[in-house]
This record gives C-alpha cells, sequence and structure tokens, in this order.
C-alpha cells in the first residue's frame, strides 16, 4: 500500500504516529510518505524580503515539522519519503493524495466537534470534502 501521513507538528500529529506504532500499521511492505503544507506569506511579506528569502523560510518550516517525523519512522525500521507544498491546507493534503494516487491518507484531528468546526473550518473535515483518497483520522 501507498500511504500519505499528514502532519503539521502539533500533538495531533504524535497521538497519530503513536496510535500507528501501537496498532501495527507500519509494515516492511508499504510504503510511507510524509506531507506537510505550509500557509502561504501574504504578498507584501513575500515582496518585501523577496523570493529567495521566501523560499528559505518555506523549506526550513517544512523541515522542523518533516525531520522528528522521519526520525521517529526511521526507529521504527520505516525509510519514508517526505514532502512539502504550500497552501491551504485542507485543498492541498487532498490535492496531493489524490494526484499521489495513495491507497490511504493518515491523519489526526483536533476533534473539536461541529459547533467549532462551522465557526473556524477544520483541515480534516476539508480534507474528507475534497480527497477521494479513503482517510483515517486519528483523534
Amino acid at each position: 500500500m501507498k500511504i500519505l501521513l499528514a502532519v503539521d507538528g502539533s500533538p495531533y500529529t504524535k497521538k497519530m504516529l503513536a496510535y500507528l506504532t501501537t496498532h501495527d500499521l507500519f509494515t516492511q511492505g508499504n510504503e510511507y510518505t510524509v506531507f506537510t503544507v505550509q500557509p502561504v506569506l501574504p504578498p507584501r511579506a513575500r515582496a518585501a524580503v523577496g523570493k529567495e528569502i521566501v523560499d528559505k523560510y518555506y523549506t526550513d518550516e517544512a523541515e522542523k515539522i518533516l525531520a522528528p517525523v522521519s526520525k521517529f519512522l526511521l526507529r521504527h525500521g520505516i525509510d519514508a519519503k517526505s514532502s512539502w507544498k504550500t497552501g491551504h491546507a485542507g485543498e492541498t493534503v487532498a490535492k496531493f493524495a489524490d494526484s499521489g494516487k495513495f491507497d490511504l491518507l493518515v491523519m489526526g484531528s483536533h476533534g473539536h466537534g461541529t459547533l467549532v468546526n462551522l465557526v473556524m473550518g477544520s483541515v480534516a473535515t476539508e480534507v474528507l470534502a475534497h480527497c477521494k483518497v479513503p482517510v483515517l483520522l486519528v483523534r
């Protein structure tokens, strides 16, 4: 199976990884990709500092999230690929999962509930709405 692990560096990412290790979902036959999304900086900020600095910022921020997850996976015998993009998290994760032809998308969810999702929205809700790939949410 091709499995996409959507991560954001939050405690919910750690909870999702713990769930995967305790439920024997890490197996040698699967192919794993760790993916994170960086929010796009406002246009004025990008224009003020320049493309080179913005690109370095995006890379550094993505690496702060991806490196610990990759290290954790290696300790459990999983040599995962890693990738990141900029954009709106929910839509970007869903598009990446669909275009990469993944068999499963796994992600942590804050689990705020219906009222908070109505007011604030939810990355998990957006992923479920836009993604054609089966999604496993860990709360």
